[in-house]
């Protein structure tokens, strides 16, 4: 390797640091907007571990950890393993692209290795501290729910509403420490399609190796998951407790997957119609905003299967019937 490369190299791996610890830092001081951005360090750690190789990746990923770690001067270790494992699903789908996988698979296994390795690392810490995973996470969450208090506070909203929400604060943590295994496994799937999405083109327009995962807007979740959101739905009229929470989990992540497949039949039709950016980025916000636009859209997925909105499965069956004419 020459010097000229050496130098460039150390370049690149101290601007993909400084970028990913900027974004961390934000998520740590920048109450709403910060935690946004956030969502997106996975991003830059994708795109230099693609373009830097496999050591350089990992180094920044430990390099940004450690910087975050000493900025928290050991006051939240569950928020240092939240950034890590954000930095952690970029290493990891850099190393499915280089194997090819399908959509459904890269999505699959970067969210399952990214959750099994942040509660191992929680749990080990708990090991070795006098509080238990269980009261760390619950710190975690309601330091968060205080912090969001005091960001409605900010935004002039009445102060009878924010009194209802902080007598809701015991009500809301116990909800949330139920479903927070639906809850981090649908963030992490969606912070995962998140920066997919955002380094397919990055990637392209630096001619680095991405996979072809066809055209999104044309996505379909697996026909077999209908059968796992029937049995949480199921689960959820069932008297026992332990039951009830385990369907009401399962069907918090099937909605999730359901609202990619309507965000890609709201996508086909942009597409199709021919919608101006300016215009679609104003109807992705509204459906971002209104639940109930939220709702129409993941109901989109789900009936997808059998109304089939984007006519996909007619176009499929045209592609047969050419094929065996031809064949004949």
């Amino acid at each position: 390797m020459s010097h000229s490369s050496f130098g460039d190299q150390h370049k690149e791996f101290l601007t993909a640091t400084g970028i990913t610890t900027l974004i961390a830092l934000a998520g740590l001081y920048l109450p709403v907007i910060g935690f946004l951005l956030s969502l997106f360090i996975p991003l830059p750690i994708l795109f230099y571990r693609t373009k830097l190789g496999r050591s350089q990746g990992t180094l920044i990923l430990i390099s940004v950890t450690l910087i975050v770690a000493l900025a928290m001067q050991g006051r939240s270790v569950t928020s240092v393993v939240f950034f890590f494992a954000l930095g952690l699903i970029g290493i990891i789908l850099a190393e499915l692209f280089e194997m090819d996988l399908s959509l459904e698979k890269t999505v699959a296994v970067t969210t399952g290795v990214v959750v099994i390795a942040g509660a191992a690392v929680l749990a080990l810490y708990a090991l070795m501290s006098t509080n238990t995973l269980w009261e760390q996470v619950s710190k975690y969450l309601y330091n968060n729910l205080e912090l969001a208090l005091s960001v409605y506070r900010q935004m002039d909203i009445p102060e009878d509403q924010i009194d209802i929400i902080s007598r809701s604060m015991d009500g809301i943590l116990y909800v949330m420490l139920r479903i927070l295994p639906a809850i981090v496994i649908a963030s992490t799937i969606l912070v995962v399609w998140s920066n997919l999405l955002l380094v397919r083109p990055l990637l392209r327009s630096n001619r680095l190796f991405c996979p072809d995962f066809g055209s999104l807007s044309e996505w379909k979740a697996p026909e077999s998951l209908i059968w796992f959101a029937i049995l949480a739905g199921f689960l959820i009229v069932l008297p026992h407790k332990g039951l009830k929470l385990f369907g009401i989990n399962g069907l918090i992540i099937m909605l999730v997957i359901y609202f990619f497949q309507g965000i890609a039949i709201v996508s086909f039709y942009f597409d199709k119609k021919g919608f101006p950016k300016i215009l679609r980025g104003i109807l992705y916000g509204l459906i971002a905003l209104q639940q109930f636009v939220l709702l129409l859209v993941i109901a989109a997925g789900f009936l997808d299967l059998w109304i089939d909105f984007r006519r996909l499965k007619k176009g499929v069956d045209n592609n047969n019937e050419s094929n065996t004419e031809r064949d004949s």
